[in-house]
C-alpha cells in the first residue's frame, strides 16, 4: 500500500509518501518546511517537487492521509482542501489522522509516556497522552484542549517518565520544569514537530496489524476506504474524511476537530 500524507496543522508544512513492503515499510520521500510562509504557498509546490524527484505517478497512490486537527484553523483548511482536491481528482479515499496521534507516532517504540503539546493560546494546549506497546500506538487519554497545569497534574499522577514534543514545548518549557515531579525529557529536533511521514506511517502500521493479527485484507480494506469517497461528493471537508485511530476504524466517522486561530 502506498500512502500520500499531508500535514499543515501547525507551523510546519510537510508532505510525504510512505509505502509498505514485504519485509519493512519505507519512506519514499518527505519534504518538510518549518519557516514563516503560509501553507497555501508551500504545500502544493512541495508535493510537485516530490513527484518530480521520485517520478511518482499519483494515480499509483492507494490513499491520501491528512492531519485533521487539532491545530491552526487556516492550516487545517488548507490541508483538508488540498487532500480533498487530490482525492477527487485521483479518485482516492482520504484517511483522517488526528494531529496529536501523528505527532506522537514520531517517537514510535519509546518506553516513556508520550505527551505532544500544541500551543492553543490563552495558556492552554491541545494535547493527548500516549504510550507504545509492541511498537503500536495506544491512546491513554484522547486529544483534548486543557490548561498546561491540568496536563502536568495528569502526568504526575501516572508516575512514569514522560517525553514532550510539539510547538508548545518552547512556550511552556519553564512551566514544565517547575511543575513536573516525574522524570521528563524533550524530543530531539528531528522528531519534535509534525512530520507527514508519521501521518502516513501510522495508518500503514494500523492497517497491517492489530494485536499481532491482520486487521483486514488489503483489498477489502481499500474497498472499505473507497466507500468514504461517496461522502466527498456531498459533504463539507471536515466531515468527509475517514478516521483511522489506534483503537477503531470507521468508513464514515466524523472527526472532532479543534482549532486555534491563525
Amino acid at each position: 500500500m502506498r500512502i500520500l500524507a499531508l500535514d499543515s496543522s501547525g507551523l510546519v508544512a510537510s508532505v510525504a509518501v510512505v509505502e509498505d513492503g514485504a519485509v519493512d515499510d519505507q519512506v519514499i520521500a518527505e519534504y518538510t518546511v518549518n519557516y514563516k510562509k503560509t501553507h497555501s504557498q508551500t504545500l502544493l509546490p512541495m508535493l510537485d517537487e516530490i513527484v518530480k524527484m521520485t517520478e511518482l505517478d499519483l494515480h499509483t497512490v492507494d490513499a491520501i492521509a491528512v492531519a485533521g486537527g487539532p491545530g491552526s484553523f487556516t492550516g487545517l483548511r488548507i490541508g483538508s482542501a488540498t487532500a480533498k482536491g487530490l482525492g477527487l481528482a485521483l479518485e482516492k479515499p482520504l484517511i483522517h489522522i488526528p494531529t496529536l496521534e501523528g505527532l506522537a507516532y514520531n517517537l514510535c517504540g519509546i518506553a516513556d509516556v508520550v505527551c505532544p503539546i500544541m500551543d492553543a493560546r490563552r495558556k492552554q494546549v491541545y494535547t493527548g497522552i500516549y504510550r507504545f506497546t509492541d511498537h503500536q500506538l495506544k491512546v491513554v487519554e484522547d486529544q483534548m484542549a486543557v490548561s498546561m497545569e491540568t496536563v502536568i497534574e495528569k502526568l504526575n499522577q501516572y508516575g512514569e517518565a514522560v517525553t514532550f514534543l510539539g510547538d508548545g514545548v518552547p512556550v511552556f518549557h519553564e512551566f514544565i520544569a517547575e511543575k513536573m515531579t516525574v522524570p521528563y525529557s524533550f524530543a530531539p529536533a528531528h522528531v519534535n514537530k509534525q512530520r507527514a511521514a508519521a501521518v502516513a506511517a501510522l495508518p500503514v502500521s494500523l492497517l497491517n496489524t492489530a494485536d499481532g493479527t491482520d486487521w483486514a485484507p488489503p483489498m477489502a480494506l481499500l474497498m472499505l476506504l473507497r466507500r468514504s469517497l461517496a461522502l466527498l461528493l456531498s459533504k463539507p471537508v471536515a466531515t468527509t474524511v475517514t478516521r483511522i485511530s489506534s483503537d477503531r476504524f470507521s468508513s464514515n466517522a466524523v472527526p472532532q476537530m479543534m482549532f486555534a486561530s491563525g
